[in-house]
């Protein structure tokens, strides 16, 4: 059915009261959950079936599991008889094999599928799989330092301290960086042992800003061997940064609960992650990047075209899912489901409960004719 203005009013305030209980407390973070990013002025609307009925199996991203919890019980505030599995564990890398495979109705994941992987998605979805970005937020630098909870740090001072090179938080990149001595300490570097659309979020950043440092490739895989505690899933880096100590990691924004995140020095000026910064980011270095499969909405980042005024590690990620189906009721589900996701209202959900920025207009109409033309 297409809920009327009103009637999405009505199912926010619902929505509202079901998913911050539900979902505050898995994000950890009262800043996350509480996030001060307002609801869009667009009213890009959903069409919900009630009488719906069957089983979504997806996974992957660790980074869009707080949102997708929130989607969850919203729309299954509507359609009832429709059950959502997604599963975080996998994170992008595991998520994207699962549905190469076939096991999945729709990956999450924080990369669009590559040439090889759209290549072999044929296999699955005759023209190939489509990325439709359904979640926007950030990668926070996390750090656990004795006594310190403001942290300032260049986009260089990170990539030499993720590369090994700067390995002392006393280290006088890191004094410049925040005007004043942080106290000595071995730094004690965090990363994904699996592969991971936030690795490759964050590798994307270091190798177009800092080539001169960071010289291995972005990718979904930490490149880095060392004194790097290596740890599954978003979760395990945040926690492994929680009970160190001098340990500094990287995680999507929404997972960081009440862990400190440095601000990063962009242009002369410290960005701390906002919704409205990284609503900045994609407004002004978002580009498309389709894989040429009809409907897909692929994105990557010009870092050239970053300001003072945006977020630098940016994070958007995808559904990745078939346009045609083998079983026309399976496709009926996900259209409806991500179609929700997509909307205007899916978007304040995901805001609400896990700290996103809500996509813009444009990338919602785009993803709407994507959905349309699922079969």
């Amino acid at each position: 059915m297409k809920l009327s203005r009103l009637a999405q009013l009505g199912t926010v305030a619902a929505v509202a009261s079901l998913t911050l209980a539900g979902c505050a407390g898995t994000s950890g973070s009262g800043d996350a959950a509480g996030s001060s990013a307002s609801p869009t002025s667009s009213d890009v609307a959903f069409s919900i079936d009630p009488n719906l009925s069957g089983t979504i199996t997806a996974g992957g991203s660790s980074a869009q599991s707080n949102a997708q919890a929130a989607w969850t019980s919203a729309y299954n505030a509507q359609a009832k008889g429709v059950t959502i599995n997604y599963d975080k564990s996998q994170g992008s890398g595991g998520g994207v094999t699962n549905f190469l495979s076939g096991a999945y109705d729709f990956a999450g994941s924080d990369a669009p599928l590559n040439a090889d992987q759209t290549t072999q998605s044929e296999a699955l979805c005759t023209e190939g799989g489509v990325n439709i970005p359904v979640y926007l937020d950030g990668v926070a630098i996390i750090f656990n330092i004795p006594g310190v909870t403001d942290l300032k740090l260049s986009g260089e001072t990170i990539a030499k301290i993720f590369a090994l090179q700067i390995t002392d938080w006393s280290d006088p990149a890191i004094t410049k960086d925040n005007g004043t001595a942080l106290p000595a300490g071995a730094i004690t570097t965090v990363a994904r042992s699996d592969g991971s659309g936030t690795t490759q979020n964050f590798t994307n950043y270091l190798a177009a800003t800092q080539s001169s440092v960071w010289t291995s490739p972005a990718g979904k895989d930490w490149p880095i061997e060392g004194n790097v505690s290596k740890q599954k899933g978003g979760s395990g880096v945040v926690e492994a940064v929680k009970a160190g100590s001098g340990t500094i990691g990287y995680a999507d924004h929404s997972a960081i609960g009440d862990l400190n995140a440095a601000s990063i020095v962009q242009d002369g000026t410290a960005v701390a992650y906002s919704a409205e910064a990284v609503t900045a980011t994609f407004e002004a270095a978002a580009v498309d990047a389709s894989t040429g499969v009809t409907g897909d909405l692929a994105k990557k980042f010009d870092y050239s075209k970053l300001t003072a005024e945006t977020y630098p590690i940016p994070l958007v990620s995808y559904a990745i899912t078939c346009t045609t189906f083998k079983d026309a009721k399976q496709a009926e589900l996900v259209k409806s489901y991500l179609g929700f996701v997509t909307s205007s209202l899916g978007q304040q959900v995901a805001a609400k409960n896990a700290g996103s920025a809500p996509l813009p207009d444009s990338v919602l109409e785009a993803a709407a004719e994507t959905l349309a033309a699922i079969k």
